[in-house]
Formats: structure tokens, sequence, C-alpha cells
């Protein structure tokens, strides 16, 4: 399996740009594949909202991921992922933008993780409607592929109007685009039908749901006459720092289950940034390797 790093967003102090890139080399020079970067714009007050339960709040930090790829291209030939970049808050046209001059980058390094997000907050800053985000999702993904391979294009839907235009320049290739879920039956569906391959929420683990949700994503493919061998399938794995030692059998399971790659974790686990994130890391990858 192809081994893949998950930056420990959230959980870093001070920003220092030598320090990130330093961390980064690190982790390729130990052995990993990819880096995972999760996203989000904004956090809630939660001082100020005494029902809110979200995973993060305002006092979370976060860099955003595009930025921190165009950052990071030219110092490690790690392949960059965003797990997962809630694309319906934002203009689809710029993602494509975006995305392509990354693709122009890195070339052959990004693959795009998209889903729907669970943070009205941020949809609301950004001027997205959250009730309407699973079937902009939809139109979205359509439209990125049309936009990283058409010179001009027309295209009229729900959420997105482009009239005979097109972005330049183009990407060297379609990036391929995975989507994150967790076992809703309707969001796995929609992974089989679109997705290039499936980033399963942390909590979807083999054992715990991952066999049939999995069956889902594939039984939705092969309906849409897609070929369901050529599905990515990248599992999720925890590297707290007390129990580094259980990686490689965890990761074991996911191969079991089919993965062809596994995201190690460090995040909520004791650490500190970043010694303490990037030593779990690297005594994930020393197991694993």
């Amino acid at each position: 399996m192809r081994l893949g790093a998950v930056f420990p967003q959230a959980e870093f102090g001070h920003v220092d740009p030598d320090e990130v890139v330093s961390f980064v080399r690190r982790l390729e020079d130990a052995g990993y594949d990819h880096l995972l970067v999760f996203d989000h714009v904004l956090g809630a007050d939660a001082a100020a909202r005494p029902r809110w339960d979200g995973f993060y709040d305002h006092r979370d930090p976060f860099l955003e991921p595009l930025v921190l790829f165009a950052y990071l291209a030219q110092s490690c030939s790690l392949e960059l992922v965003t797990d997962v970049l809630v694309l319906p808050q934002r203009q689809t046209a710029l993602v494509a933008k975006q995305v392509a001059t990354l693709a122009l980058l890195a070339p052959g390094r990004v693959r795009l993780g998209v889903g729907i997000g669970w943070n009205a907050v941020e949809y609301e800053a950004l001027g997205m409607e959250f009730g309407a985000r699973a079937t902009r999702l939809e139109e979205q993904v359509a439209l990125l592929r049309r936009l990283w391979s058409e010179p001009s294009l027309d295209h009229a839907g729900p959420s997105d109007v482009v009239t005979a235009a097109g972005i330049s320049p183009l990407p060297p290739a379609p990036v391929p685009i995975w989507m994150g879920s967790g076992r809703n039956r309707r969001a796995l569906a929609r992974v089989g039908r679109l997705a290039d391959g499936w980033l399963p929420m942390p909590d979807v683990q083999p054992g715990t749901g991952l066999e049939a949700a999995w069956r889902d994503v594939r039984e939705a493919a092969a309906n849409e006459h897609r070929d369901v061998n050529a599905l990515g399938l990248e599992g999720h794995v925890r590297a707290h720092a007390d129990d580094v030692d259980r990686v490689a059998e965890r990761a074991a399971r996911w191969a079991d289950a089919g993965a062809d790659a596994i995201a190690v974790n460090p995040l909520r686990g004791g650490a500190r940034w970043p010694d303490g994130h990037l030593d779990a890391l690297l005594r994930a990858a020393e197991r694993l390797r």
C-alpha cells in the first residue's frame, strides 16, 4: 500500500515556514508517498454558541490546503492530497483554476479529495447554501472535469453557469477526484457513481462497517457501468504517541479489506507540534516499511 501522512492541522502553534518544510521533508525521507491535509476556512466561536458541538472551533489553526501545497510543491516530491476540501462552499471555477495551477507546479502529484463538510458556519460566511451542498457537489465534480479538459465550454446548472469560457493553462492531465464520506448510503452511492476513489471518515474501519460500505460504493459504480477495480480506497489509522506499535496491525486490516493506500494520523494522540507529531509519524513509517 502507498503510505500517506496526515499533516497535523489544528495542533501546531506558531507557524514557522522553514519548520513546515523541514517537517514534510523528513516525512518524505522516511518513506511516505503522500501528504494529506484537512480543510477548514472558519471555526465557530464556541463561547458565543452555547449549543456548539463541532469537532473544531475558532481557536484551532488551519492552513489553507491549496496555498500550503503551492508553497510545498518544490520542497518535496510527495503526492499532495486534500482530505478533504469542502468543495460546495467554494466557487467551482476558482477551485478549477487553483487546482490546475497546482497541477502545473506539481505535475502528476495532485489528488483532490472533496466532501460536503458539516460546518454550516463556514457555508454562511462564504455565501453558499448549506442544505444544497450534496446536490451542488455532484454538479461541481462534473464541471471540474470539463474545465480541466475543455478549452471552452457551456454549462448551465442549478448552481453554476459557464458561458463560452474556459481556464488556461489547462492542467497536464485531469486531476483525480476522490470523495470523503462516512457510512451514509446516499453518500456512498455518490462516491461509486462519481469519484475516482474513496476516503472513508476515520470512524469507518475494518470490522466496524467498512466492508459493507465498500460493497455499497462498488455496487453503485457497477450500476453506472464503471470499472469497480479502478476505484481507489485509502484507509485511515491513528498513530498516537503511546500506541504507535499498533499501526502495522491496523494497516494490515486495511490491506486485507482491499485498500491501496493508508493515511497515518498523529492528531489527538497526546503529541505536540512539531517534534511529537514527527516522532509518531516516523515511528509509524518504520513499522510499516
